[in-house]
């Protein structure tokens, strides 16, 4: 990291990127010219430090500075490419207004150059004044010297000495160009066409004197090469040093991270080009092409930063900031801004890093956040279970028992997930593959947890209001999953394991007591007590009455969930006494009575747990069933209940039934022989999706 603080040296302004730097996301209206130049003369006068002021190109065009300066027209020079195009966006001038950065001498009568052929002193001198329209008369010295040449007239010696003045007007002439071009915005727009329409003068020549020499013989016309002079070329040179003049200045001071200097080149970049397309390219002929010429040295600089801080060792956040820009601000706020994205759309800029670089980046990325969501998640439940063992009460929501855990959780994933959309959607979608694969673990680990308090906390005051808002817990984590998250459904299966078994537990532990108390109760139904059940029945009802209200803060579906437990627990401890083998009746009027018995009672457990709020139906048919078994007498008959009620519980085996039939005293072994034969014809079926008789054992 001391590495890239040194390689930041001099960049800097700390602050958030999204405050600081505001990109429009959508498009903007265009402001008319007025408006812009009004907005434009604000931002300018509100940021007059944004750099210092560019150079002059040449001594003369100094020297031509210092003669403007004596005006008394008070303008203050720029101090930045932002400032260099204040003539777009301080206001037109007036019409005949003289520019501050025109020299005295091109408002006068232009002596020498409106009458005969100027002489090369008088050109020198118009030169030296920065008079451009001294442009059209040298071209005119060089194709009369070049005429010369070919005509032979002229010794060698003539030729090389009217050539080198000739050459050295050029260059007083090329510094001037230039010097304008290097600040384009800082001449009066009339003086930037004068020095473009030079250079496009310059490329036409160059061409033409190519196509002249590829026609001549080598070596005829006695006078060295001096074409082409690539004036284009230079002028783009230029474009790319004052670019890198530009993003190379020091931001406001502050630390100094890549969130400053990130900032600093985007917001330098988006400016200073959104000042090229709006005031310089109508200027400026095609064949410039002076938005790509800006784009493409803004972008290689830009390009040439973040490759060299791509070759640190970055830490998480750099990492993040590189990709976030590379992969999102840089192209969408940018190249595809409102006011760019139409200019720049066929300047095919491309990516600041290479694809290459920009992969390995993002493996780099989503291993940090894994491991990141791993620690934060393993913090949250490590804190969730010190306010357990300290015996810390849960919140209250609704009238329910709440735990900030599930939130918790959820809020990390769902960070995580959106700082890597923040980047691209193909990144956000790879995260969310490599975080579900995360949350598995976590869940089991918190299962144990959850279990660990189970058997320690059980003298704890606030154990079941713990138990309760754990178990409504598991609602948000479903909730989550299968609707914000989305996780297909094998996947789901996985994720639920654990929350399953968590809040089977939390039921036994909430059940536990209710089970105590019912214990005692159904053993009342021995063969002494099965003549009046229905009072046991009664107490049974009253006692899960009692403790249903100590329920009453699970969540709806969960209270639901529970209540259907009670009913299982019910009908199954029923099925229990009945398969004692305590009581048989050997006639079929006792036989009757007893189903009479069997079915109040089932009567009585359906309406109670139904009214309560269980979704049980599958449970109904359980007692009535046993309770016709029990009353017909027909063999026949009987099997045929049998099946039936093998095909509502399949898990109803041949000692089941054996158990029930031994109640029937009058029945040969034979008939209950051939009756058990009737299970055999469900050998195989499929597993019950519930569990009823396989949580009942017979001898």
């Amino acid at each position: 990291m001391l590495k890239m603080m040194t390689f930041f040296q001099g960049l800097s302004g700390h602050q958030p990127v999204r405050d600081t730097l505001d990109f429009p996301r959508s498009p903007q209206k265009l402001p008319s010219t007025s408006e812009a130049e009004s907005e434009a003369s604000m931002s300018v006068a509100s940021s007059e430090d944004l750099a210092p002021p560019l150079e002059a190109g040449t001594a003369l065009y100094r020297e031509e500075e210092k003669t403007a300066k004596k005006k008394k027209e008070k303008k203050k020079k720029s101090k930045g490419l932002a400032n260099v195009f204040c003539v777009f966006t301080k206001g037109k001038k007036k019409k005949g207004q003289l520019s501050s950065a025109e020299p005295e001498g091109a408002a006068r009568s232009r002596q020498g150059l409106d009458g005969p052929p100027p002489t090369v002193e008088e050109l020198k001198a118009a030169l030296e004044r920065g008079q451009l329209e001294a442009a059209p008369p040298l071209l005119a010295l060089e194709r009369e010297l070049a005429a010369a040449a070919a005509a032979g007239g002229a010794s060698e010696e003539e030729l090389v000495r009217r050539q080198s003045k000739v050459e050295a007007l050029y260059d007083l002439l090329r510094d001037q160009v230039l010097g304008v071009l290097r600040r384009p915005l800082e001449v009066a727009p009339e003086r930037l066409r004068q020095a473009l329409a030079v250079v496009s003068e310059q490329e036409s020549e160059d061409r033409q004197a190519a196509a002249a020499a590829a026609a001549a013989e080598p070596g005829t016309s006695g006078l060295a090469v001096t074409r082409p002079r690539r004036w284009l070329q230079l002028w783009r040179r230029g474009v790319a040093e004052a670019a890198e003049e530009r993003m190379g200045q020091r931001p406001a001071a502050g630390p100094e991270v890549p969130e400053s200097v990130f900032l600093h080149l985007g917001r330098t970049m988006k400016e200073d080009l959104e000042a090229v397309v709006e005031r310089l390219k109508p200027l400026f002929p095609a064949e410039f092409g002076v938005v790509a010429a800006y784009a493409e040295s803004y972008h290689q600089h830009f390009a040439a930063h973040l490759a060299a801080m791509a070759q640190f060792e970055l830490c998480e956040r750099d990492t993040y900031m590189l990709l976030v820009w590379v992969q999102n601000l840089y192209p969408n706020d940018i190249i595809n801004s409102p006011k760019l994205a139409g200019e720049l759309q066929g300047v095919g800029l491309g990516s600041l890093l290479p694809p290459r670089q920009i992969r390995l980046l993002e493996a780099t990325f989503l291993s940090n956040e894994a491991a990141n969501v791993r620690e934060l998640m393993d913090r949250a439940l490590e804190l969730e279970a010190q306010h357990w063992a300290e015996d810390v009460p849960p919140q209250r929501l609704d009238g329910h028992c709440h735990s900030e855990l599930a939130i918790d959780i959820i809020q990390i994933i769902s960070q995580a997930q959106a700082k890597a959309e923040s980047i691209t959607l193909d990144l956000g979608s790879q995260i969310k593959q490599v975080l579900l694969a995360e949350l598995p673990a976590f869940l089991r680990s918190y299962q144990r947890a959850f279990n660990e308090f189970l058997e320690r906390g059980k003298q704890l005051r606030n154990y079941k209001a713990n138990v309760i808002a754990n178990i409504n817990n598991c609602l948000s984590f479903r909730m989550s999953m299968e609707q914000k998250w989305q996780v297909p459904q094998d996947t789901l299966s996985l994720l639920l394991g654990p929350l399953g078994e968590l809040k089977s537990h939390g039921f036994d532990t909430l059940l536990q007591n209710l089970r105590e108390d019912l214990k005692p109760l159904f053993k009342r139904f021995t063969h002494t007590r099965w003549a009046a059940p229905m009072e046991t029945v009664e107490k049974i009802i009253t006692t899960v009455d009692m403790r249903l209200p100590e329920f009453s803060e699970l969540q709806d579906c969960f209270r639901e969930e529970l209540m259907e437990a009670v009913h299982l627990h019910l009908v199954k401890e029923y099925i229990i006494q009945l398969s004692k083998r305590r009581l048989v009746l050997k006639t079929a009027e006792q036989q009757q009575q007893l189903a009479g018995h069997i079915l109040a009672s089932a009567d009585t457990i359906q309406h109670f747990c139904t009214k309560h709020g269980s979704p049980a139906t599958w449970l109904q048919p359980a007692l009535p069933t046993l309770a016709e078994i029990i009353r017909l007498q027909d063999p026949s008959a009987i099997k045929i209940e049998v099946a039936t009620y093998a095909t509502c519980y399949p898990d109803f085996s041949k000692g089941h039934l054996s158990a029930i039939l031994a109640i029937k005293g009058n029945l040969s072994n034979s008939e209950v022989k051939s009756i058990r034969s009737i299970l055999d014809v469900s050998t195989g079926a499929q597993e019950p999706s519930r569990s009823l008789f396989s949580l009942i054992k017979v001898g």
